[in-house]
């Protein structure tokens, strides 16, 4: 019998770097959300494990075979499951693909298996795989510390239409951060409990103001349309335009479906969705 789950993107509304750790991660202030936009993870149970993802087969550093593995190995089962992945998220996009990918495969084999893991059992598997994965396990609207893994959920979001661009093919997070370990970029503090307030309450110009992501100077350096398609998705009547992640995606928060859609559709890979209060 074949699992189908949904693996859902996400969006960070703010992100602020606070500091970079002896061992090359990075202090994180942000707030996140799950948007509806998601890739499809098929399971059905097998003798071994396999993955192919959109029909070609996957090595064993995809996050999905990773996730599986690191399940045999923390409960010793030898369980097998033959996965395939059909992708709709951009990858290099700061959407978070892969971690949700992860997450949705941990949470799936979890089920699929047998093996009982709670969420506190899963939120640490997935923190060792990849600093968005606990995030994508937990879904929703956040704020988000550490270095992904401190997660205080936020209760009342309202559905908020997007548009989702990604100028250029995509950024290298690796870049980006380099780039800013460097120096020289403006500071961008905010305000998450105000921020979060403003999103709850679905204050436009409140949210606006207070969409910061530190990391938009860097790659807007490397690739400079990223800034243009600010400006174009602001000129189309976004009420709030930022960065997610690391990019390359740019954000446009609308007040209604019909502006979003056709804010996305004025670009060749824009792409409408909107954001989601929790995980189905």
């Amino acid at each position: 019998m074949k699992h189908i789950y949904k693996a859902h993107a996400k969006i960070n509304w703010a992100l602020d770097i606070l500091e970079r750790r002896a061992d090359g991660y990075h202090l994180m202030n942000m707030v996140m959300q799950s948007v509806a936009l998601c890739d499809e993870l098929t399971l059905e149970p097998a003798p071994a494990l396999s993955l192919s993802v959109d029909g070609a087969p996957a090595g064993e550093d995809n996050l999905v075979m990773r996730a599986a593995r690191a399940l045999q190995r923390h409960t010793g089962t030898n369980l097998g499951a033959k996965m395939a992945l059909t992708k709709r998220i951009p990858a290099q996009a700061g959407l978070g693909g892969g971690s949700a990918d992860c997450a949705a495969a941990l949470k799936a084999l979890n089920e699929m298996w047998g093996l009982g893991l709670d969420r506190a059992c899963l939120l640490a598997i997935g923190e060792q795989l990849g600093a968005d994965v606990p995030f994508c396990l937990t879904g929703g609207l956040a704020r988000v510390s550490g270095i992904g893994e401190v997660i205080a959920p936020v209760q009342g979001a309202p559905r908020i239409p997007l548009a989702l661009v990604r100028p250029g093919g995509g950024l290298s997070t690796a870049a980006v951060f380099r780039l800013w370990d460097g120096g020289g970029f403006p500071a961008t503090p905010f305000d998450a409990a105000a921020l979060t307030d403003a999103l709850v309450r679905r204050d436009a110009p409140a949210v606006g103001r207070l969409c910061v992501n530190a990391l938009t100077a860097p790659a807007v350096q490397l690739l400079p349309e990223i800034g243009r398609t600010l400006d174009e998705l602001r000129r189309l009547g976004a009420f709030a335009a930022f960065m997610t992640g690391s990019g390359s995606t740019v954000v446009g928060a609308f007040e209604n479906d019909a502006a979003a859609q056709a804010a996305a559709r004025a670009f060749p890979d824009g792409i409408a969705t909107h954001t989601l209060a929790a995980l189905p």
